[in-house]
This record gives C-alpha cells, sequence and structure tokens, in this order.
C-alpha cells in the first residue's frame, strides 16, 4: 500500500490533469457507424516552441482510462492541443470501451460509476474495443488526408497512455498477431515510432499487481478467457515488431506500477529487439499528459525524436 505522501502526491497530480477544461477539435471525423467510432483532428498551431516546417508530423492519441467508458477521450483533449501547439498535427482516437458511458455533463475522474454503484465497470469489449482500434488506423490515412492537409502521413507516431498506451503498443503489432487474428495485416504500419505512456504493455504481469481493479483480466473477457485471449491481445506476447518504441514512465507511478513497463522492455530484449525506457524520477500516473508538468514537456521531446 502507498504510504499517505505518495497517495496525496498521486491525488494531487490527477486533479491537476484534469483541471483543465476540454479543446474542441478543429475537425472530427467518423470511421465507424457507433457514436464511440470517430477521431477528432487537431491542426498544428505553429508557435515558438514548435518546429516550422511545410507539413507536420502526424501523432496518433489513444487514450486511457483502463478501457472503462468513463474516461472517453475528452479528458486528453488538452494534451492534444499541447502537442498541436509544439507543431504536431494530432488525431485524438475514440474507441468503445467497457461499462456505461458518462451522463452528459459529468466529469470523468474517480467517485461513484455513471450507474450509481461504487465499483468500476468493467474493462473494455472484446472484441470490440481491438476492432475499433484496428479500424480507426486502417481508415486513418484517408480522413487525415481529408480533415488535416497539413499533416504528413509519411511521417506518423503512435502515442497513447495507461490502457491507450497499451491499445498503441498493440496496433503497432498487428502484423506479428496470430495468423488467424481477424485484426493482423500483411505487414508493419507505415509509423515512425510509438511512444508509450505508463503503458499497460504486459497483461500478466499487470494482472498479478492488480493494476486499475483487474482491468487486464476483464479487457480479455474473464479468468476463463485470459490465458486463450492473451497471445492475440498482450503487447509483451507480440514482439520483436521493427518499429521504433520508446516508454516513457513514473518511477513513483502508483496506477500503472513500473514494473509493468520493464517487462514489456525485457521481454522485447528476449525477443532482440532494443525498447527505450524512460524513468521519470518524482513522477506519476498523470503528469505525462499533463500540459502543466514537466513531464509532459519530456513527452513531447519524445515524440519529436522519432517524428523530426
Amino acid at each position: 500500500m502507498p504510504d499517505d505522501a505518495a497517495a496525496a502526491r498521486a491525488a494531487a497530480e490527477e486533479e491537476s490533469a484534469f483541471s483543465h477544461p476540454p479543446v474542441d477539435a478543429d475537425v472530427t471525423a467518423a470511421y465507424g457507424d457507433h457514436p464511440d467510432q470517430v477521431i477528432d483532428f487537431y491542426a498544428p498551431r505553429p508557435g515558438p516552441e514548435s518546429a516550422a516546417a511545410p507539413l507536420a508530423p502526424l501523432v496518433v492519441v489513444l487514450h486511457g482510462g483502463a478501457w472503462r467508458s468513463r474516461y472517453d477521450r475528452r479528458h486528453v483533449t488538452p494534451f492534444a492541443d499541447y502537442l498541436a501547439r509544439r507543431g504536431f498535427a494530432v488525431a485524438n482516437v475514440e474507441y468503445r470501451r467497457g461499462g456505461e458511458p458518462l451522463i452528459p455533463g459529468q466529469q470523468a475522474g474517480p467517485g461513484t460509476e455513471p450507474d450509481g454503484s461504487a465499483g468500476p465497470p468493467p474493462a473494455g469489449r472484446w472484441p470490440d474495443t481491438f476492432d475499433d482500434v484496428a479500424a480507426a488506423l486502417d481508415a486513418l490515412p484517408a480522413l487525415v488526408r481529408e480533415a488535416l492537409p497539413q499533416a504528413d502521413p509519411r511521417r506518423t507516431v503512435l502515442t497513447g497512455h495507461s490502457a491507450g498506451a497499451h491499445l498503441a503498443l498493440w496496433a503497432a503489432a498487428r502484423h506479428v498477431l496470430p495468423a488467424d487474428a481477424p485484426w493482423r495485416t500483411d505487414g508493419p504500419a507505415p509509423l515512425r515510432g510509438v511512444v508509450a505512456l505508463a503503458p499497460i504493455a504486459d497483461l500478466e504481469v499487470a494482472e498479478k499487481l492488480d493494476v486499475c481493479a483487474n482491468a487486464s483480466l476483464q479487457l480479455l473477457g474473464g479468468r476463463d478467457r485470459f490465458a486463450e485471449r492473451r497471445p492475440y491481445a498482450d503487447p509483451a506476447l507480440l514482439l520483436p515488431t521493427g518499429i521504433a518504441t520508446t516508454l516513457v514512465q513514473g518511477r513513483d507511478d502508483l496506477d500503472v506500477p513500473h514494473q509493468v513497463a520493464e517487462a514489456y522492455a525485457e521481454a522485447a530484449a528476449k525477443a532482440g529487439e532494443m525498447v527505450g525506457l524512460t524513468l521519470l524520477e518524482d513522477v506519476g500516473h498523470f503528469p505525462l499528459i499533463d500540459p502543466a508538468a514537466d513531464a509532459c514537456a519530456v513527452v513531447a521531446e519524445e515524440i519529436a525524436q522519432l517524428a523530426w
């Protein structure tokens, strides 16, 4: 159990990350018929902190929230806007998650669930969550041409936070999925790289550490299906990818402990692939997506190293 000081700091970090008002997208486009099958696009806003270029690199963002509906893409819109202000074109992807969605006007965050219960709803939908991420990435090139002519899709970096970082790593590994996986692709995704932020990158280790109240177990449909479905869903089993990958992790993260990212990096090394791991001292879970935090600038720099 975390001590009182660590818990208080984690709570303050979360409060700061969720204190920013949502930032409306420049364009929203659908990649399917479900209300959650949409992508928000943010045009680059060049300024003193951004690099000047005829076309801007594209950053694709997959939000976290333990694959649960109470967290949607709105909570990372300040992060998306932060990246846009640094000169990136940004695509913020929504996807179907588990449990009931928020009611209009309700703020995502800890507390009572939308259905009035005290405990967390189920995490993720099988196979819908994976269907959506695959469909979104497949539809993205055409949508970007229409919505963001300022973007250079040849310089695409995929990023995500927490559960979204799991999905980012998974999306970059579709070409190494089992042959019977419906999401498998013939070749690697055309990415400059992946920057995974506090990733739930090894589902078995995450389950042993009870990350996000057994969210990994729920994502795969429960204990009876966990072992059967892991080869189709666990990034730690989908290596090597041949795609440049960097993990950014707060050493003091209480939500997704650094051991999860380290387990993925170790699995990659055993598979013959070097994965970057940036461990940030005195940083927890949420500063990585908080524009007010120094850690967010580190994240932007890691993305820039791959994109530019």
